[in-house]
């Protein structure tokens, strides 16, 4: 918890607008508290339709917000903020929301960290073999000899792609810099130096033993990473994606690792969570987990905290400090 210190603040009329699943798991004791102390919550609702919305001056967001249009907004003459204690606002910030100059906030940056940790911790256990020679443990109960098994595994001075310079993307590779490898970024928006090097998607995929994915899933990011892109990575690489499904061909990714040639860490797929008859549930070289990157559990309360920071910002009239710009949504999650 980080609250602003000082007297000047004026506590807006705010609603709640989240799915009540995420309000029971994330407004507990402590964040009700807090609320309590810089809003003036008026209601707590999943959906907009018998909301009284009069005297609202702030919507204090999550998953499962409906969509603020301009039906919504239209009985909400005195909106003025949107504070998001989630990720990414597409799903419910309307053009109409940006037309009204309502300003906006997320939390992004506070889901970003365990999504970041998620992946430092499988960019790390791929290159040591961690889950393949835990296995092959289970399996023989009894010592082998691993460094015949998977030969030069280990991460010192291997290579790790990360593939988008998103908030998640640059998170990793702060993540990654105690340790002994090299990492790539491929990113056609980059226009700053973050003291990697900066390479394109192609030379990325041939190069890396980890390919880890941080792109948004937008039109021209589908199916980035296809059949040619698989086939030029080397043998024994992993693919990692902690993004969305669409960015790969799961058809042909499911080819490759079912020939055992690549390893691969995914926390999204296409479903969002697979039948039961797929093939990637059983295969040795694939780690597939139900969507758990980013915040759940405890990691809420991170979200919150800095959602109220923000909201708390706006009570006292000083701009946020994670605001959405929209100009920057058509390139990011």
């Amino acid at each position: 918890m980080n609250e602003l210190s000082g007297e000047n603040m004026n506590k807006p009329v705010t609603v709640v607008a989240m799915a009540a699943e995420v309000a029971g798991r994330m407004l507990t004791g402590d964040v009700r508290a807090r609320l309590a102390r810089v809003a003036d919550v008026r209601a707590e609702v999943a959906g907009f339709g018998g909301a009284d919305l009069s005297q609202a001056e702030v919507l204090f967001t999550s998953w499962g917000c409906p969509p603020v249009t301009a039906e919504v907004l239209a009985r909400a003459p005195r909106l003025r903020a949107i504070v998001h204690a989630a990720g990414s606002v597409k799903h419910h910030v309307t053009d109409a929301c940006w037309e009204r100059g309502i300003v906006v906030s997320s939390a992004a940056a506070a889901n970003a960290e365990p999504v970041a940790e998620f992946t430092l911790a499988a960019i790390l256990f791929a290159n040591k073999r961690v889950i393949d020679i835990a296995r092959a443990y289970r399996a023989r109960r009894a010592n082998d000899d691993w460094d015949a098994r998977f030969p030069g595994f280990g991460n010192y001075r291997r290579v790790v792609g990360v593939v988008g310079a998103s908030r998640i993307g640059r998170r990793v590779i702060e993540l990654l810099r105690p340790f002994d490898v090299e990492v790539l970024v491929s990113d056609p928006y980059l226009g700053e130096d973050l003291g990697v090097r900066r390479v394109g998607l192609d030379e990325l995929v041939a190069r890396c033993d980890v390919v880890s994915l941080h792109a948004p899933d937008l039109p021209e990011t589908r199916h980035m990473i296809d059949a040619r892109r698989l086939a030029a990575m080397r043998d024994g690489a992993t693919l990692i994606n902690t993004a969305r499904a669409a960015l790969v061909d799961q058809a042909a990714l499911t080819a490759e690792l079912v020939s055992g040639r690549l390893y691969a860490v995914l926390d999204h797929t296409e479903p969002e969570f697979l039948p039961a008859a797929s093939p990637l549930y059983d295969l040795p070289n694939v780690l597939v987990t139900p969507h758990i990157a980013g915040s759940l559990g405890g990691e809420l309360a991170r979200m919150a905290d800095l959602a109220l920071d923000e909201l708390e910002r706006h009570a006292r009239g000083l701009p946020f400090e994670h605001g959405v710009e929209p100009a920057t949504l058509s390139r990011s999650a």
